[in-house]
């Protein structure tokens, strides 16, 4: 594949890529700026490969949204409502165990529950939240709750982060996802989700988890208002912190779906398939002490996560099952994606598929 950098502006990089050297910010501000989205997708698939092989990792999961009541009511959110407005929601806590007993059969090795900053739910119910969903599902992994959760519940009981996680976590908390990262910029926050927690208090919190020893996820949510410069630097915050703590699992590059949000008037450049699959090989180049770079096809579409799996990306993330926050905001991907299918499209690709936990704890593999 040297044909590719054969006149590239990139070689240097190519260089330091096949060194195992680290990039650095011009590095990635070249690599957004650059046109030959083959040769980027080229080195990412060298350190895709470097890193797991030809294996491609899936779980069987579901997800629990358990209230859309939020105080905060971003400008990028179609999810969350007033408690007043119609379709307002919380799920009582027999509904909620009701959700994690569905999984009986289904072999589910993660609950994902995520919801708005409701003001009438406190500690108490998030506590009894996860003893019943243990209690229900209890071969399952839980990871639930964003940054911007944990935050809110250490603000309106005056408890420090370590309290809200040790409470959580002797409830049967076991990991946090990766949501509520968005862009750390200031400037983006102020335009997109001005009542959220910064960038730096979300990096604080996930730095809060990973020294209690719980593994987190990392997110970016991108094609919106924020500028490449401000992409690279998420993505260096994101390694800066994992150099310190080793605690993040992996990464996901979000595709930012305008439909039914305040900002779907406004004229943006979305992400197209050329920048879901640059984003991503970006990602896998930039994060070198991140094991594995997720395709989440619930925003990028089945196909486009398919391809991306010669991108640098090594995990199509689950079954999912009831995906309600990115299909509020437009997206047209079915809410459940059958085990048989994942593994379909990951053959289909050349790549070897291996049913995961949260955790990257092999359940099975050979299909």
């Amino acid at each position: 594949m040297d044909f590719l950098f054969a006149n590239s502006e990139l070689t240097d990089i190519k260089a330091k890529v096949e060194a195992g050297e680290r990039l650095s910010r011009e590095d990635g501000l070249r690599l957004y700026q650059s046109t030959d989205l083959l040769a980027v997708g080229y080195l990412a698939d060298m350190v895709r490969k470097r890193k797991n092989g030809d294996k491609t990792y899936f779980n069987v999961n579901r997800h629990i949204n358990h209230t859309n009541v939020c105080e905060n009511l971003c400008k990028l959110c179609a999810f969350g409502r007033k408690a007043e407005d119609a379709g307002a929601y919380t799920l009582s806590l027999d509904e909620l165990e009701a959700k994690a007993k569905e999984c009986h059969g289904l072999k589910v090795s993660e609950i994902h529950i995520v919801g708005g900053l409701n003001p009438a739910l406190k500690i108490d119910y998030y506590v009894e939240m996860l003893r019943r969903v243990r209690y229900a599902a209890p071969g399952a992994i839980i990871k639930a709750f964003t940054a911007v959760e944990i935050d809110y519940l250490a603000k309106i009981h005056n408890m420090s982060l370590d309290e809200v996680f040790k409470v959580l976590r002797d409830a049967g908390l076991d990991s946090l996802p990766g949501g509520g990262a968005e862009i750390f910029a200031r400037r983006v926050r102020d335009i997109i989700c001005n009542k959220k927690i910064s960038g730096q208090r979300w990096l604080e919190v996930h730095q809060a988890a990973h020294g209690l020893g719980m593994k987190t996820n990392a997110t970016m949510l991108y094609g919106h208002v924020e500028s490449l410069a401000e992409r690279v630097d998420h993505l260096i915050q994101l390694r800066v912190l994992q150099d310190k703590t080793g605690g993040f699992l992996a990464f996901i590059p979000l595709a930012f779906h305008p439909k039914n949000t305040a900002l779907e008037s406004q004229s943006l450049s979305l992400a197209t398939g050329y920048d879901d699959l640059k984003t991503l090989a970006i990602a896998r180049l930039m994060l070198d002490n991140f094991d594995h770079i997720k395709a989440y096809w619930v925003m990028l579409g089945p196909k486009i996560a398919q391809v991306a799996l010669s991108f640098g990306a090594d995990d199509l993330d689950g079954t999912v099952m009831e995906e309600k926050i990115a299909h509020d905001a437009g997206a047209a991907t079915a809410q459940i994606m059958a085990k048989n299918k994942l593994i379909h499209l990951i053959k289909a690709a050349g790549r070897q598929p291996v049913e995961r936990d949260t955790l990257y704890n092999v359940i099975g593999e050979g299909f």
